[in-house]
């Protein structure tokens, strides 16, 4: 157990979440993750956590097993065509990870998950939280809408499945 680590986990006010993600920057992802559902079938979630848990770093729970953990907490899995993404930004550790469902696994590599999650990190090294997260949700929106179009009225596309709301752990 990295000892390092867990006090700047502890140490870590809630606050630096809304400070880095303030409502007006909260209210644009909103509005950007409904805007690219409307291009393809999958279901976006987007979620940002200060400090890890106190058993999550007993057991050095890593950012990518963090994101699993809440992917399957909030039921992003839970969609009618398996075409669940979730975008887990771990503040101070500095890791963003994209954890996406079967469905869009099947279409979509690995690796142009991790460019969009550097991407994300290196606005984010900058301080620019609103354009790293706005420029991944735009990045994710045309990669779906690539591999994962929008399915024609009619033929099973359900409505908006998940909440487009950013979610603050």
């Amino acid at each position: 157990m990295k000892l390092a680590r867990m006090l700047r986990h502890l140490i870590a006010p809630h606050w630096l979440v809304r400070r880095a993600f303030p409502a007006a920057t909260l209210d644009a992802i909103e509005a950007a993750v409904a805007a690219v559902e409307q291009r393809h079938a999958g279901e976006l979630r987007f979620v940002v956590e200060a400090g890890l848990p106190l058993s999550s770093l007993w057991h050095e729970v890593s950012a990518r097993a963090r994101a699993i953990e809440v992917f399957s907490r909030l039921r992003v899995w839970d969609t009618e065509h398996n075409s669940g993404v979730l975008v887990y930004v771990q503040l101070i550790d500095r890791r963003v990870e994209i954890v996406a469902d079967r469905g869009i696994n099947a279409r979509v590599e690995q690796t142009q998950w991790d460019a969009i999650c550097r991407g994300m990190e290196t606005k984010f090294r900058e301080g620019d939280y609103a354009r790293g997260a706005l420029q991944a949700v735009d990045n994710i929106g045309r990669l779906l809408a690539d591999k994962f179009p929008a399915l024609p009225e009619g033929r099973g596309m359900a409505t908006n499945e998940l909440p487009d709301r950013p979610v603050l752990l």
